[in-house]
């Protein structure tokens, strides 16, 4: 009996036949995939054991295994140069399977938090792609591949991951991540070859999920967070075992621009002036729910309030402000929908709706809120004092809406599927566990979003995280060894080597007053000691006024200017001595009397001071601001000035007589002053040690 192809790979499912044989194969391998070019690619699966496995490719190529006992087997395979299309089939058992229209080319995966995952399209309106219509109606590369990875979170490796290989266009480009396009529209221009890009993305994440148990619980400070995952699997299994006896409402079978409307839980009536909410617990708003004793999931979640107006607001436009929700809602007045936000993007976009005056009849109001969360925190999370009611023709006097509100969780979000709980209270049957199971719990993210697609041949990673771990100091003075952990845990478990690692110093922003992004920044600086990694600097092209800037395209350049020099140009050749693809970088230092020399690297054609709020510098009076600080034996750092030297610095103070330290761009806020003649900047950097 012979199974077709796509069926068996878009399931997930071992398919029996009539001699109880099954095969399984991983998501990752389909129709339209780009395979490694020139080297040794591993075929993975699952089968009957002692199935025999032949695979044979257009290309010339052929191999034979049989599966295992415990029914895993895995084959390599030879590629030749970059092209294509070609044909890979499989005979496993009495089963055939053909991978169509298949391209050997460059292989790379694009991983980290929300600006990698942020798509081309953006997440509008508050965050929106520079350039955006212009990129997406031009985004026809039929030969560059997107792969991306549906998020997940699992308490063990799991074999398997949601996704499909898809070509290049304006439909699938606008979805796919923004950095990661741009990196691989470059190469592809540059290269003349197929290009695969696997976008493996979380927003919010710190960088712990994204590292093995194996790997993090080297660390003294994450063993026992480790051992409690290892312990927790067994009730962690029965858990998921619950949810998935429930209803399932797929959501990513559906358009992407029409994923999340019209969605039927059996919960329509929730909305309703006169619904019976007397059993619902309560919560205090505003708040992410996964803070409270409801628990960490993510789902939808109903939200109710009854109030009391002024008699005087009868019959009379009224505005209601909710602050912003975390990540979509729908949102109801005595059971008529008043407004909404379906999409990406909105979870930080203030809600405030009118209610037109036909439905303020009565002193009475019930303020319904459908909150929908995919990831992360979800909830009605803004400032009590966002949260209010008032008469649209007079805004100074206002009823607060912060408080005790009446909740109902009606479905749970797990890897692209609503599990339907509806509104008879069954959530409040969910088993309780001693570790919750979601992308802010260490290792669940690389156990479900990067153990699946290992160990698929790649030629490296593009990496753009560190902004969700800037608040704490157990993250932002870890970051270092937990970002070199995490590189040499990927290279290990894949099995190639040292491949190429480029990645993003994160970006200036106001962030929080306890945040210390500029620790990240240094620790992503510093993290330029494990071989084969480059740092792209944002200090230039970031936005105080958002988390998310929208130039992408400057970003993925400079990334793909790493890889075309170190990984695609011979060392020595004229191509690769004309690429520049790195600003300055320190490399050392040299006290002089009063002054500080500072020597880097990647400076042979000299280096440029832009000061902010003064003019470029050169002479001895830097003028502005430098965002240069200068400290002696008191560890107290001054603003400093510079003097350019070729390409070395000269950092001094009027005011420091001995000075033994020097930091640059060493602030939340500070943007980029020092560059190189190409125009690229120097990264966040110290001299010093010193803790913070």
């Amino acid at each position: 009996m012979k199974l077709i192809a796509f069926f068996l790979l878009l399931s997930g499912i071992a398919r029996a036949d009539s001699n109880r044989s099954f095969v399984q194969m991983a998501s990752i391998f389909a129709d339209n995939m780009v395979l490694q070019q020139k080297t040794s690619v591993s075929f993975w699966g699952k089968a009957s054991p002692g199935k025999a496995i032949s695979i044979e490719a257009s290309w010339g190529s052929s191999a034979k295994t049989e599966a295992r006992a415990d029914s895993l087997w895995k084959v390599n395979l030879r590629t030749s140069k970059a092209g294509g299309p070609y044909e890979v089939k499989l005979q496993i058992g009495d089963s055939t399977i053909v991978y169509k229209n298949v391209m050997l080319g460059e292989v790379w995966v694009c991983s980290g938090q929300s600006n990698m995952e942020m798509p081309l399209q953006g997440w509008p309106p508050d965050n929106p792609i520079q350039n955006s219509a212009e990129e997406i109606q031009a985004a026809n590369y039929p030969d560059i591949r997107l792969f991306t990875v549906s998020r997940a979170a699992s308490a063990e490796p799991e074999f398997n991951c949601v996704g499909t290989w898809s070509e290049c266009n304006p439909q699938t480009a606008a979805k796919f991540s923004a950095v990661g396009y741009f990196f691989g529209r470059k190469l592809y221009q540059e290269l003349h070859v197929p290009i695969g890009l696997i976008s493996s993305t979380w927003g919010g994440t710190r960088i712990q999920p994204w590292i093995s148990g194996r790997h993090l619980g080297r660390m003294p400070e994450y063993k026992a967070i480790v051992e409690r995952v290892d312990s927790a699997r067994p009730e962690l299994k029965k858990l998921d075992a619950w949810i998935r006896s429930h209803p399932v409402v797929d959501v990513s079978i559906k358009p992407p621009e029409h994923q999340y409307e019209n969605l039927d839980f059996g919960d329509s009536t929730c909305s309703k002036s006169d619904y019976d909410d007397s059993m619902w617990r309560t919560m205090k708003l505003p708040t992410y729910w996964q803070n409270t004793d409801a628990g960490v999931f993510n789902g939808i979640v109903w939200f109710r309030k009854k109030i009391e107006i002024p008699k005087n607001w009868l019959d009379t436009n009224l505005v209601l402000a909710l602050g912003p929700i975390d990540d979509m809602d729908e949102t109801f007045v005595n059971g008529v929908k008043v407004g909404g936000m379906l999409g990406g993007g909105f979870y930080a976009t203030p809600r405030t709706y009118d209610v037109p005056k036909g439905l303020v009849k009565d002193s009475a109001l019930t303020i319904a809120v459908r909150v929908i969360d995919i990831g992360g925190f979800g909830g009605i999370w803004g400032g009590g004092v966002t949260m209010k009611i008032y008469s649209k023709g007079d805004s100074s006097k206002s009823i607060s809406l912060s408080g005790e509100w009446k909740y109902l969780p009606v479905a749970e979000y797990v890897n692209s599927k609503f599990y339907v709980y509806g509104a008879a209270g069954e959530f409040n049957n969910r088993p309780k566990t001693s570790v919750d199971v979601g992308p802010f719990t260490p290792t669940m993210l690389f156990n479900g979003m990067i153990a699946p697609l290992i160990p698929y041949a790649i030629k490296g990673v593009i990496w753009y995280q560190g902004e969700s771990n800037s608040d704490l100091p157990s993250d932002y003075n870890n970051y270092e060894a937990l970002f070199k952990l995490m590189i040499r845990n990927w290279r290990a478990d894949w099995g190639e080597g040292n491949f190429p690692f480029y990645y993003v110093q994160i970006a200036p922003w106001t962030y929080g007053e306890k945040s210390k992004s500029y620790m990240v920044r240094d620790a992503q600086f510093r993290t330029l000691s494990v071989p084969n990694t480059g740092i792209v600097v944002t200090l230039d092209i970031g936005s105080l006024t958002t988390i998310h800037p929208p130039d992408k395209q400057d970003v993925g350049l400079r990334l793909a200017l790493w890889a075309l020099a170190k990984d695609y140009q011979p060392k020595g050749s004229l191509r690769h001595k004309e690429i520049v693809y790195s600003g300055p970088l320190y490399r050392s230092m040299k006290i002089q009397k009063r002054k500080i020399i500072l020597t880097f690297d990647e400076a042979d054609r000299g280096l440029v001071m832009s000061a902010r709020g003064g003019p470029t510098s050169g002479g001895d009076d830097s003028g502005g601001n430098t965002n240069f600080l200068i400290a002696g034996k008191d560890s107290v750092f001054v603003k400093a000035n510079v003097k350019v030297d070729g390409k070395k610095l000269i950092v001094y103070s009027g005011t420091v007589k001995k000075p033994i330290a020097v930091r640059y761009a060493w602030g939340n806020t500070e943007e980029g002053t020092l560059f190189n003649k190409a125009g690229l900047p120097a990264p966040t950097f110290r001299t010093d040690n010193w803790k913070q």
